[in-house]
C-alpha cells in the first residue's frame, strides 16, 4: 500500500522499521481496520525527518485508516500523541479528523501533502515510554526551532543547537563541527551564536543520541513556547491577542508572552458563537465580581471552530481517564457540533504501553546523524542494530548524570533485563557515596563560578575595585577553580567506569595558602565596601541578580566548607569498607590529611562564618552602625510575640554578643525597604529571665526583668521558648563573667535625644516605623528571602549553631518532586543549602527557577493512606503545604533526611547530635 519513490533515504529506511504493520493505537491483537472497498486514491504524507511518502488508500476510507497506515509503516506504538495536518481550501491549516472520510475532508488530494506532526505535547516528556517516541518530539522541536515557533533566549537556543548536533555527528570535533553548522541551519540567529553552540557541544563527549534526545526534550520543555501553537484573536476591548491550548488548559498571549492561562479545573464549557469565542468558567467562592464568561474575537468562524476543535481533544487526551463514548443521534432535530475526540486518552496509551508484553522493535537512525562511536549502535549477525534508552553494549556504561531510577521508569523489562540492570547499576554503598561527591562537586563548582565568572565579569575592569582588592580575590580562587573543574571531570570518568574516586589530597594541600586568602579577601572587601559606597552598590546590584542566589559573602566561604564535606565523605567510606578492602588504606590516609587540614582552618572558619552571618544581618537591619566588627558575636534570631497594653505583638529579636557587652535587640517590624528597623537594646549585665506563663496566661511566654525595664514575650511553641530561655541565660552568664556594665552599645541612628534604653521602654507607636530613614537604610531593593525574613514570617528562629550545622550539611542530586494535589513526579535538580532547597531543571541550570525554605517545615515518610506507593519518598509539610520528593536509593534517601532534618528540628537536638566523638583510626 505504499508507493516507493527513488529517493537515498524514505521513512521506513531513516527510522530502520522493518516492513511489519504494527501495533499503532489499535487495541492489543487488533490491525489496522479493513481497507473499505473502492476505486483507491494516493496520498503524499510528509514525515518528521522532511521525507514524503505515498499511501493508498480507499477513497471511501476514514482519516483513521490513513492515520494507522502511517503509524503502522513506523513501527509507532505511541502514535496517539500525534496526528496529521493540511492546509484547506480556506489556506487555513487543519487537522485531519479521523472519523471522516478523508475525501471529504480534502477536496484535491493530488494537490495536497499532509504532514505528520505532534499533536499533543506532555508536560513532561518521561511520560513518553519509547525512545522512537522522542526521537520523533526531538524532530518537531528541530522542526519548530527552525521555523521560529519555539522561541527563546540565546543561551536556551544555543543549548538546544548543541544537543541536536551532538544526536546527528556525534562527539564534539572542532572542524567537522563548525563545517556541520555552516551546512545546516537550525535556528535564524545562528552565525551569532556559533561559538557558544561548540562550547556546549564539547561538553556533549559520550553522549548517545538517545541521550542527547533526552536531554533536547528536557531543555525544550521548560520553554514557555514548548509546544504552543497561536491563534490570533482580540479581547472585548479590541487588543490583539493569540489563544493557545496546552495540557493544562486554554492560554492567552500577547506577542510571544503568556498573560494569561485558564486552567481546565475552572472551566465549566468552551463554545463558539459565528467568530466569538466563549470561555465559561466556575464561580469562584473567594471572588464575587468575578467575571463568569470570557469572550474572544476570532478571524473568522472557521477559525473559531478550529480552535475550538483542538481545545477539546486537548482536554478529552490529558483530563479524561478513557476515550468519550459517543452520543445518540437525536431523532428529529440536531443542535450543535457532533464533533468528538476519537481515540486513545494519554492514560490508555501509558498503561497500555507498560501492561503490554510486545518485543520493543528497535530503530536506526539515518546515517548522516550517527558518524560518531557514541552514536548508541552495536553490530548484531553483521547488522547495524540502536539500543534502548538505558541499555548499552558491554564495556560502555550509561552516563552517571542520570540514574537508573529517574531515566527508567516507566519502561516494561523481562526478568532477564531486570537481571542485567542489577548488575550494571551497582547497589552497593560506597557507589552512592562516590555518587554523593560527584553531584555536590557539581554544585560546588558552580557556586565558584559565581566569584571566577559572574562576579568578576560583573564588577569588570570598574574602578570601584581596587587592582589590589581585584588579584586578591581572583588570583587565589581562580587556581582553586581550575583544580575542581578537572577534579570534577576526573570523578564523571571514574564514576562512568562503575570505580570509586580517590581524592587527590595533595593538590588540595597546596591550595591551603589560597583557602586562608578567601577569608582575607572577604574581610578586605568589606573594608572597601565600608569607604566606598560605588563599590557597595555594585556589590549590592550583583546580589540582586539570579546566579547569585545566597549573599555574595557565604560564596567566598565555599572552598573552606567544601573541606567539611571531603571529611564527612572519606568519613563514610572508611565507615563503610571493611579493613581488609582495598581502598580502606588509601580511603583512610586521604582522610588522615583533610582532618589535619580541617583542623588547621577550623579557627579561621568558626570566625569568618560568625563575621558573614553578622554581614547579612547588617544588610537586614537598618538602625546599628557597628554591627559587623571584630568582637562581635552573633547567638541566636528570630520571632517572639511583645506582651503590651495592645495584646501580644509580633517583634524580631537578635541575641548578639559584643565583647564583654551583650545586646537583646529588639526589631519592630520590616520597612519599605524590606529590612528591619531598630526599635530597642536590652543590656543582659544584671537581666534576670522567668517563666511567666502562669502570672499572663499566655502560653509559652517568659519574661526578661533588666536594669531599668522589663519585657514580657511569649515564642511561638514550648520548643521555641526552651531555645530561647536556654541561650538568653548562657548570655547573661557570659554578661555577668564580665567586669560589670560597660558604657559600649551598639551604635543606633534614632532620630531623638533619648538613649536607646529609654527609646525600647514601653512607648511604642506607629511613628515608629514611619521616621525619616536614616544613612542605612537602602533606598534599593533589598532580597526579601533571607533567613531573618523568612523567621518573620515562620515565627521562629534560628541560631549560630544553626547556621554551622546547616553549613556542615549541604547536598545536592536529582530528585522526583509531586504536589498534593498531582499526579505525575517532576524530575528536578535539588540542592539543600542555607536552610533551603534550591530547585533546578539540570545541574548545568546557571541559577534556580524556584527555592523552598525549610525553617518551619516537617519532613515525615507518607502514610498508607496517601497512596504513594514508591520506594525512598520522604514529605515535605507546613500548614496546607505539602510535597513528595523521592530518591533514587535507600542510601540517598537517608541523606536526604539526615540533612532536611537539620533544617527543621530544633536546635537543642542539633547540638546533641553535633557533639559527636572523633573517629578514631
Amino acid at each position: 500500500m505504499v508507493e516507493p519513490e527513488e529517493r537515498p533515504s524514505v521513512a521506513g529506511q531513516r527510522l530502520g522499521a522493518p516492513e511489519s504493520m504494527g501495533i499503532s493505537t489499535l487495541e492489543p491483537g487488533q490491525r489496522p481496520p479493513t481497507m473499505p472497498p473502492g476505486r483507491q486514491v494516493s496520498i503524499r504524507v510528509q514525515m518528521l525527518d522532511d521525507t514524503q511518502e505515498v499511501f493508498e488508500v480507499s477513497q471511501r476510507a476514514s482519516g483513521k485508516v490513513l492515520f494507522d497506515l502511517v503509524c503502522a509503516h513506523l513501527n509507532l506504538i505511541e502514535g496517539d500523541y500525534f496526528g496529521l495536518e493540511y492546509q484547506d481550501q480556506r489556506k487555513m491549516i487543519v487537522w485531519l479528523d479521523l472519523l471522516k472520510p478523508i475525501l471529504k475532508q480534502i477536496r484535491r488530494p493530488k494537490n495536497t501533502i499532509l504532514r505528520f506532526v505532534v499533536k499533543f505535547f506532555p508536560p513532561d516528556h518521561t511520560q513518553l515510554l519509547e525512545e522512537l517516541t522522542r526521537y520523533l518530539f526531538a524532530l518537531q522541536i528541530k522542526h519548530d526551532l527552525a521555523c521560529g515557533r519555539l522561541t527563546c533566549n540565546e543561551s536556551s537556543a544555543a543549548l538546544l543547537v548543541s544537543h541536536i548536533v551532538q544526536s546527528e555527528i556525534g562527539d564534539f570535533d572542532e572542524v567537522q563541527c563548525k563545517q556541520h553548522l555552516l551546512n545546516n541551519k537550525y535556528i535564524p540567529e545562528q552565525d551569532t551564536l556559533m561559538d557558544k553552540i561548540i562550547e556546549y557541544h564539547r561538553k556533549h563527549v559520550g553522549q548517545t543520541p538517545a541521550e542527547s534526545d533526552y536531554q533536547l526534550l528536557e531543555i525544550a520543555r521548560r520553554l514557555e513556547m514548548y509546544g504552543v501553537r497561536l491563534y490570533p484573536a482580540k479581547d472585548r476591548e479590541g487588543t490583539k491577542l493569540s489563544l493557545a491550548v496546552a495540557h493544562s488548559g486554554v492560554l492567552v498571549f500577547q506577542g510571544h508572552t503568556k498573560i494569561n492561562a485558564f486552567n481546565w479545573s475552572k472551566v465549566r464549557k468552551l463554545s463558539f458563537k459565528r467568530k466569538r469565542f466563549l470561555i465559561k468558567l466556575r464561580p469562584d467562592l473567594n471572588q464575587s465580581n468575578c467575571q463568569d464568561t470570557l469572550e474572544f474575537m476570532m478571524g473568522s468562524r472557521d477559525c473559531c471552530k478550529v480552535f475550538w476543535k483542538i481545545c477539546v481533544e486537548y482536554h478529552a487526551f490529558f483530563r479524561l481517564f478513557e476515550e468519550p463514548k459517543p452520543k445518540p443521534k437525536p431523532v428529529l432535530f440536531t443542535r450543535g457540533s457532533s464533533f468528538r475526540f476519537s481515540g486513545r486518552t494519554q492514560r490508555q496509551v501509558i498503561d497500555y504501553v507498560k501492561d503490554s508484553e510486545f518485543k520493543k522493535v528497535p530503530f536506526e537512525r539515518s546515517p548522516q546523524h550517527s558518524e560518531s562511536p557514541s552514536a548508541g549502535q552495536v553490530i548484531v549477525n553483521g547488522q547495524k542494530q540502536s539500543l534502548n534508552l538505558g541499555q548499552s553494549p558491554d564495556g560502555r556504561q550509561p552516563s552517571p548524570l542520570t540514574s537508573p531510577l529517574l531515566t527508567d521508569a516507566g519502561f516494561v523489562r523481562t526478568d532477564d533485563e531486570d537481571e542485567v540492570r542489577r548488575k550494571r547499576f551497582p547497589t552497593d554503598k560506597a557507589y552512592f557515596i562516590a555518587k554523593e561527591l560527584l553531584t555536590t562537586e557539581r554544585t560546588y563548582l558552580k557556586d565558584l563560578e559565581v566569584i571566577t565568572v559572574s562576579f568578576q565579569k560583573s564588577v569588570g575592569k570598574d574602578e570601584a575595585l581596587p587592582d589590589s582588592l581585584r588579584n586578591l580575590i581572583f588570583a587565589n580562587f581562580e587556581p582553586v577553580y581550575k583544580f575542581h573543574e578537572t577534579f570534577l571531570k576526573d570523578v564523571e570518568q571514574r564514576l562512568a567506569q562503575w570505580c570509586v574516586f580517590q581524592l587527590n589530597v595533595f593538590v588540595i594541600l597546596l591550595l591551603t595558602a589560597n583557602f586562608q586568602k578567601h577569608s582575607e579577601a572577604l574581610l578586605e572587601l568589606e573594608r572597601m565596601c565600608r569607604s566606598s559606597r560605588k563599590l557597595e552598590g555594585l556589590c549590592r546590584d550583583f546580589e540582586l541578580q539570579k546566579v547569585c542566589y545566597l549573599p555574595l559573602n557565604i560564596f567566598f566561604l565555599r572552598p573552606l566548607h567544601r573541606l567539611m564535606h571531603y571529611k564527612q565523605i572519606l568519613e563514610r567510606l572508611c565507615k563503610h569498607y571493611p579493613p581488609t578492602h582495598d581502598d580502606f588504606r588509601d580511603s583512610r590516609a586521604a582522610l588522615a590529611d583533610v582532618s589535619e587540614m580541617v583542623v588547621q582552618l577550623h579557627g579561621t572558619l568558626i570566625k569568618m562564618e560568625n563575621f558573614q552571618k553578622l554581614l547579612e544581618l547588617k544588610k537586614d537591619l537598618t538602625g546599628i552602625d557597628n554591627l559587623a566588627l571584630p568582637g562581635r558575636e552573633f547567638i541566636r534570631l528570630g520571632c517572639l510575640s511583645k506582651l503590651s497594653g495592645k495584646g501580644l505583638q509580633q517583634r524580631m529579636f537578635f541575641l548578639v554578643r559584643a565583647a564583654c557587652f551583650h545586646k537583646l535587640v529588639k526589631y519592630r517590624g520590616l520597612t519599605a525597604s524590606n529590612q528591619f528597623k531598630v526599635h530597642g537594646q536590652l543590656p543582659l549585665y544584671g537581666m534576670t529571665i522567668r517563666e511567666s506563663e502562669d502570672e499572663w496566661g499566655v502560653p509559652h511566654s517568659f519574661t526578661l526583668f533588666g536594669q531599668r525595664q522589663s519585657v514580657v514575650v511569649a515564642a511561638s511553641s514550648a520548643s521555641e521558648m526552651e531555645k530561647w530561655v536556654e541561650d538568653i541565660k548562657m548570655a547573661i552568664e557570659l554578661a555577668d563573667k564580665c567586669n560589670g556594665p560597660s558604657a559600649e552599645i551598639l551604635s543606633s541612628s534614632f532620630t531623638d535625644s533619648k538613649s536607646p534604653e529609654e527609646s525600647s521602654a514601653d512607648q511604642e507607636s506607629e511613628d515608629d516605623l514611619s521616621a525619616s530613614r536614616t544613612s542605612l537604610e537602602r533606598q534599593t531593593p533589598h532580597r526579601g528571602n533571607t533567613t531573618v525574613h523568612v523567621c518573620w514570617h515562620r515565627n521562629t528562629s534560628v541560631s549560630m549553631v544553626d547556621f554551622s550545622v546547616a553549613l556542615e550539611n549541604q547536598l545536592s542530586g536529582n530528585l522526583l518532586r509531586k504536589f498534593k494535589n498531582s499526579n505525575g513526579w517532576q524530575k528536578l535538580w535539588v540542592v539543600f543549602t542555607n536552610f533551603s532547597l534550591f530547585f533546578y531543571k539540570t545541574h548545568q541550570d546557571e541559577y534556580p527557577l524556584a527555592s523552598l525554605p525549610l525553617l518551619g517545615y516537617s519532613i515525615t515518610i507518607p502514610s498508607e493512606s496517601e497512596n504513594i506507593h514508591k520506594d525512598y519518598v520522604f514529605k515535605l509539610h507546613f500548614k496546607s503545604h505539602v510535597y513528595y520528593f523521592r530518591s533514587e536509593s535507600e542510601y540517598t534517601f537517608e541523606r536526604w533526611m539526615e540533612v532536611i532534618r537539620s533544617a527543621t528540628c530544633s536546635s537543642s537536638h542539633i547540638r546533641s547530635l553535633s557533639r559527636k566523638e572523633p573517629h578514631v583510626y
